[in-house]
């Protein structure tokens, strides 16, 4: 089945869907993007990262082209066009394209470019790597200051993923003055007795909506939570350590940097923190 994209309010077969070569998100990484999962034909966190979005448009001084309400339309349209059961949208706004390149942001009435289409992952939520875990290294965090906003500036990430594979593991943790920032594409955590520990908000990381999510149902657990920093060294002394991001959800990691973590197997935390996760957001999917 041909996959039926959105492209600045028209919804196009992908091979049919054009940019233009001066588009800024192409020419100078300026823009934006979000991934939504999607579980049993639904959305996951919607509403979170909208707000996120929002927030990530407003402070590269980007206007909303899209309201909420013809962002989750589109959505549900794309996700029903393109019969996804489990999977995900992309979403990506840039500054527009132009007449010509230029560091100087374009007039304040170019049309941004609005992107989004589907992915489809079946087995998503079963994912069986949850239940193994995966092995990450420790990289130098070489990226930008501003990884609060959710840019399309990716490329550094990219290069931490593949580094990763030629050590034949699975991800990268990032590390600045000695303590670990996130992985490529996920937030990152331990957990020492009964505590989970993560790195606090602040410009450093991105403020994740599965993060956040999980959190909340871990206090709600009666679980403790402590957010501070903490560093590889400490992370490879600890019971478990795990990742969250959006397309992931809990997902445990078993070895840092050839350390074996705990018993070397997913640990009583994360395999519950993912349980808990899944089914509170299959109640509240959209």
């Amino acid at each position: 089945m041909t996959r039926t994209v959105y492209l600045n309010g028209e919804y196009l077969p992908e091979h049919e869907a054009k940019v233009s070569i001066f588009d800024r998100g192409f020419l100078m990484a300026d823009g934006v993007y979000e991934v939504t999962s999607v579980i049993d034909g639904k959305l996951i966190d919607f509403d979170g990262h909208a707000v996120r979005l929002e927030r990530s448009l407003r402070e590269l001084d980007m206007a909303q082209p899209i309201s909420k309400e013809d962002l989750l339309a589109a959505h549900r349209e794309l996700v029903r066009l393109n019969e996804i059961d489990e999977g995900g949208v992309y979403l990506q706004i840039t500054r527009g394209a132009p007449a010509d390149r230029d560091f100087a942001y374009p007039p304040a009435d170019t049309p941004a470019t609005v992107v989004m289409f589907t992915q489809s992952k079946p087995g998503l939520s079963a994912n069986t790597a949850a239940a193994k875990g995966i092995k990450v290294i420790s990289i130098e965090d070489l990226r930008w200051g501003r990884r609060d906003i959710k840019t399309v500036q990716l490329l550094y990430p990219s290069m931490g993923k593949m580094a990763a594979k030629a050590a034949g593991c699975d991800d990268a943790w990032m590390v600045e003055d000695g303590a670990v920032t996130e992985g490529t594409s996920n937030n990152a955590y331990i957990v020492k007795g009964n505590t989970i520990i993560t790195r606090q908000l602040s410009n450093d990381i991105l403020h994740g909506i599965t993060r956040a999510a999980v959190l909340r149902f871990a206090k709600e657990a009666q679980m403790k939570v402590e957010e501070r920093p903490f560093s590889i060294a400490e992370a490879q002394e600890a019971d478990e350590a795990f990742v969250t991001s959006a397309t992931t959800f809990v997902m445990p990691v078993v070895e840092i940097d050839g350390a074996q973590i705990g018993d070397g197997k997913q640990g009583a935390v994360a395999a519950r923190l993912r349980e808990i996760y899944l089914d509170e957001s299959r109640k509240a999917a959209i």
